[in-house]
Formats: C-alpha cells, structure tokens, sequence
C-alpha cells in the first residue's frame, strides 16, 4: 500500500470519527452535558489557542516532559552500560532492579506532595523515575545482545575499556536504547499531565482539572484533545529521531542479511 492511500484512508477515518463524535450527542443518543459535539469541542478549542492561560499551561506542561526525560535518559544509559560492564554488578543489582521497577509512579504521588508540594519537582520525581525504567531495561538488553566473538576480539586488539564501549557495545545497544527513548517519551509525557492532575501542579492537567470541577465541559475536552496532539506529536518526532539515529542500521536501511 503506498504512503499516499496510507494517508488518504486515516484522514477517511479521522473524518469518520469526528462525524461520529457530532452526531452522537444530536441524535441524542448521549447527553450533550456529558459529551459535546466535536463542532462545540472545536469552538472551545479554537478559545483555548487565544488565552494565554493555556499557552503559559503547555510550557509548564512541556518544561516538565523534556527536564524528565532527558535526566531519565542520561541516567538510564549510564546506569545500564555501567551495570553492564563492571563485572558482578549486574547480579548484584537484578534483584533491587526487580524490586523497583514495578511499583506504580503514581504510588509515589503522596511522597512527592509530601517533598516538594504543587511545584515542579514533583512533576519531575514522577516522570523520572517511571521514565528511567524504561530506558535502563533497553540499555541492559542491548548490551546483553553485544557479539562476544566481537568483543573478544577488541579485546585481543588491545582496546580499552572506553574503546570498547564505544565502537563494540555503544552500536548494538544503540537500537535498544532509541526504543527505550521512544517508549520512555511517551511514559513521561503520561506521568507529567498525570501529576498536574493529581496534584495540582501549574500545566495542562491541572487546568483539566479545573475545567472539569468548574463544569466547562466542551473545555474539558478540549484541553484532553490537546494531550492527545501532544502525545502524537511527541511519538512521531521520537521515531524520526530513531530514524536520524539509526540511519545506518539495517532496520532503518530496510537491508536483508546475508
């Protein structure tokens, strides 16, 4: 199927959908208090894009999204290749490992109010360390899949650690790390709108929130169609940065081994 018929039957169903969403609460068949039609939706929208509220909302929603997931990634890929690589720290650390990694971010809400309040670091506690987990796990996973007969060979060659890391194991844990990026770009921008709001902390939830206790309902959905544009744009610009990454990788090239 080419790109072009690709494009053309998600705009048939986008259109699809919206046309659903209009006539739903016309024909009565859903109380229009409850859901709107998708025209009233786009009016409260189209208000939104002219208050300075929502604009100053989307940066605090934005700043907490990137400051966590670029701390979640600088630490998940040093933490991943330094277990990795220093012997017996991998076994030393499996079972603490386990043991974090699935707790909930969400249970961790009443410490951050309790550390840091309604104010940004609390949005980041939460968004760090559901984030960190999902590029750490990629890490380990692409440095478990490192060829030793490559390695020993770098080895027989003299090349250091550093050197080691770099030519031998940075570029087979690479594709791992890059979809540890992606799921962990996506996570991070669920627990940041999740903390505004929960907590109440400045951004796009917390004025979701306010919307849905003030009753202002078509602005309530609104705001929620925003988060969702986000999360695509967001997912859309991972994966063409994964692309950009991996030019060179035979996913990315579409080559066939040998």
């Amino acid at each position: 199927m080419t790109p072009g018929r690709n494009v053309a039957l998600g705009a048939a169903g986008l259109a699809a959908f919206l046309a659903l969403g209009e006539a739903v609460p016309r024909l009565g068949l859903v109380k229009e208090a409850y859901f709107p039609p998708t025209s009233r939706i786009a009016s409260a929208l189209g208000d939104e894009l002219s208050d300075d509220a929502f604009w100053h909302a989307l940066g605090d929603t934005l700043t907490g999204w990137a400051l966590g997931l670029a701390i979640a990634v600088c630490a998940g890929v040093a933490a991943g290749v330094v277990v990795s690589v220093v012997p017996y720290l991998r076994a030393a650390t499996a079972s603490t490992i386990e043991f974090l990694r699935p707790i909930p971010s969400v249970a961790l809400i009443p410490l951050a109010v309790l550390l840091y309040g309604t104010e940004l670091r609390s949005v980041l506690l939460l968004v760090v360390y559901a984030s960190f987990w999902q590029v750490l796990i990629q890490t380990l996973y692409g440095v478990q899949d490192v060829d030793p007969v490559a390695e020993e060979t770098a080895r027989s060659y003299g090349l250091g650690t550093w050197a080691r890391v770099r030519h031998v194991l940075w570029p087979t844990a690479l594709p791992y790390v890059m979809t540890g990026v992606r799921l962990a770009a996506a996570v991070a921008l669920i627990l940041a709108i999740t903390a505004e709001l929960v907590i109440g902390a400045p951004g796009l939830g917390q004025q979701i929130a306010v919307a849905q206790t003030s009753q202002a309902v078509p602005e309530m959905y609104a705001l929620i169609v925003v988060a969702g544009l986000l999360g695509l744009i967001i997912n859309v610009g991972a994966r063409t940065v994964e692309r950009w990454a991996l030019a060179w990788h035979q996913s990315v090239r579409g080559e066939v081994a040998v």
